[in-house]
C-alpha cells in the first residue's frame, strides 16, 4: 500500500480533457486570427489594385507622348528666294524670317501630292496646316547652319500638326474635326494616303526628353529636357546645402546639445516645419531670396535654396532617428578605451548610423524633386525652358524651369496634346523617383554594418 498518487490519474469527480484536442475557446482564437489575416491581404490587395490602376493610367495616357508624327518631304531651297542677290553672306540670308520658308513648303507639299497622284481641292497655304508651325524654323536653321544647301532639294523629315498627330493616335476623329478651322476631313484624306506611301510615318520622339518647352501653338515640339536640366541643377543645391547643414544640427542636437527647454523648444520646432505645407516655404523664398536679397527670380539657385529650407527638417529627423538607433554600448565601448567624445561620434557612431542618413537624405531629396508649389511662387514656370544653359554659372543663375512646374503648366494649356506631354513628363518624373529610392536602397545595403 501506498500513498501517492500516479501522475497520469485525473483528480476524482473532472472531465479529461487533452491539450491535443482544439476547445471552444482556441477554436474561436484561431477563428480571430484568421479573419484578421484575410483583413490584412484584402487591405494589401485593393492597395496593389489602385497601385496597378494608376500606373497603368499612367503609361497608357503618357507613352503615346513618346513617339510623334513624321512627314519625310523633299523641299527645294530656291535661291531667288532666300539669297535673292547671290552674295552666299550668312546675314543676309538671315534676313529671310520663316514667313520666306512658308511658300517653299507649300510648293513641296504640291510637288509630294502630285507625285503620289493625290487629288484634292486645298490649296497650299491650306496644306501647310499638316506640318508643324515649326517646320519653317527647321528650314530656316538648317539654311543657316549650312548656307550651301540653297539651289538645292534636300529631304526634310518635318514634325505633322498637334492635330495630325492627334488623329493617328487616336485623340482626334473626323467627327470632332468637321468644325475645326485648322484641320478638316480633306487633310485627313491626305495624311492617310500618305501614310500608305510611307511619307508620314509615326516614331519615337527623342525631341521630347530633350527638348525645351514650346508655345500653346506648337504642343508637338515641346519637350521636357530644358527642365530636367532645371532640376538637375536644383538638386545639387539641395544635396550640397542641406545635407552637410542637416548632419551638422542632428549630430548636435543628439550626441552634444544639453537637454534643456532651448533644445526642447527647437526640437518641437524642428518637428512642426517638417509639417508645414510646401507653399508656406514659397513664400518664404519669394520675400527673402528674391525680394530682400534680390536673386535672379526664376533661377534653379533659388528654386534649391527654397527645397533646402524644406528638406532640412526631413533630413534632421531622420539622422537623428539613425544616431538614436546605434546601440549605447558602442558609445560606453569607445569611450572606455579612451576615446573622446568627437572620436566616439565620428568614428564609431557616424559610420553605423550613415546608411540611414544617406536613405533620409535621398528620400529628402526624392520629395524635394517632386514639388511644384513652391516653385510657382518663385516664378519657375513652363515656357521660361526654351534654352539649354551655356554653362555652369548660367545653369545655376539663368532663369529655368523645373520637371513638375513643367507638367503642371501642360496640364492647365488649352491644346489636348499637352495634356498628353503631361502624361509623359510624369512617367519621366517617376522613373527619376524610383531610380533616386532604388539608389538609397543600394546605399543602405552596401554600408549597412551589423552589430
Amino acid at each position: 500500500m501506498t500513498d501517492t498518487t500516479p501522475l497520469d490519474a485525473a483528480p476524482a469527480g473532472k472531465p479529461t480533457k487533452s491539450i491535443l484536442v482544439e476547445d471552444e475557446r482556441t477554436r474561436a482564437r484561431n477563428r480571430a486570427e484568421a479573419r484578421f489575416r484575410a483583413y490584412g491581404i484584402a487591405a494589401i490587395a485593393i492597395a496593389a489594385t489602385f497601385l496597378v490602376i494608376l500606373l497603368a493610367t499612367i503609361v497608357v495616357r503618357g507613352v503615346p507622348a513618346f513617339t510623334q508624327t513624321y512627314m519625310t518631304l523633299d523641299v527645294t531651297l530656291e535661291a531667288n528666294a532666300l539669297d535673292p542677290n547671290g552674295t552666299g553672306d550668312r546675314d543676309e540670308i538671315a534676313k529671310v524670317t520663316t514667313f520666306g520658308y512658308q511658300p517653299l513648303i507649300g510648293q513641296a507639299l504640291v510637288s509630294l501630292l502630285e507625285e503620289q497622284r493625290i487629288e484634292t481641292p486645298l490649296p497650299p497655304p491650306a496644306l501647310i496646316l499638316m506640318l508643324s508651325q515649326s517646320a519653317p524654323a527647321v528650314l530656316r536653321d538648317a539654311v543657316l547652319d549650312d548656307p550651301s544647301l540653297i539651289g538645292q532639294t534636300v529631304t526634310f523629315e518635318l514634325l505633322t500638326s498637334s492635330r495630325a498627330d492627334g488623329y493617328f493616335k487616336g485623340r482626334v476623329t473626323r467627327e470632332s474635326l468637321a468644325r475645326d478651322r485648322n484641320l478638316g476631313p480633306p487633310h485627313l484624306d491626305i495624311l492617310d494616303q500618305l501614310a500608305e506611301s510611307g511619307h508620314v510615318e509615326r516614331r519615337f520622339n527623342l525631341d521630347f526628353i530633350t527638348g525645351s518647352d514650346a508655345s500653346e501653338s506648337r504642343p508637338e515640339s515641346a519637350g521636357i529636357g530644358v527642365s530636367m536640366i532645371g532640376s538637375f541643377f536644383m538638386m545639387l543645391v539641395v544635396l550640397f546645402l542641406s545635407l552637410p547643414i542637416g548632419v551638422a544640427a542632428s549630430i548636435y542636437l543628439e550626441e552634444f546639445a544639453p537637454q534643456n527647454r532651448f533644445t526642447d523648444f527647437i526640437e518641437v520646432n524642428i518637428s512642426n516645419l517638417a509639417a508645414v505645407p510646401s507653399i508656406v516655404f514659397g513664400i518664404l523664398g519669394l520675400a527673402i531670396f528674391i525680394q530682400v536679397m534680390h536673386l535672379p527670380q526664376s533661377a534653379p539657385l533659388v528654386g534649391g535654396l527654397v527645397l533646402t529650407l524644406m528638406t532640412l527638417p526631413t533630413i534632421i529627423i531622420s539622422t537623428r532617428a539613425s544616431l538614436k538607433s546605434v546601440p549605447p554600448s558602442i558609445r560606453e565601448a569607445a569611450l572606455g578605451v579612451g576615446a573622446s567624445k568627437m572620436q566616439t561620434v565620428f568614428h564609431h557612431v557616424l559610420p553605423l548610423a550613415m546608411p540611414g542618413i544617406l536613405t533620409g537624405t535621398i528620400i529628402g531629396l526624392a520629395q524635394a524633386l517632386g514639388e511644384t508649389a513652391p516653385l510657382l511662387l518663385i516664378g519657375m514656370v513652363g515656357f521660361i525652358a526654351s534654352n539649354y544653359p551655356a554653362g555652369v554659372a548660367e545653369g545655376f543663375l539663368d532663369p529655368n524651369s523645373a520637371m513638375p512646374a513643367q507638367i503642371y503648366e501642360w496640364a492647365k494649356r488649352a491644346d489636348p496634346a499637352y495634356y498628353e506631354r503631361a502624361w509623359g513628363g510624369i512617367i519621366v518624373l517617376l522613373v527619376f523617383l524610383m531610380s533616386m529610392n532604388l539608389l538609397a536602397i543600394l546605399l543602405r545595403r552596401r554600408f549597412e554594418r551589423r552589430w
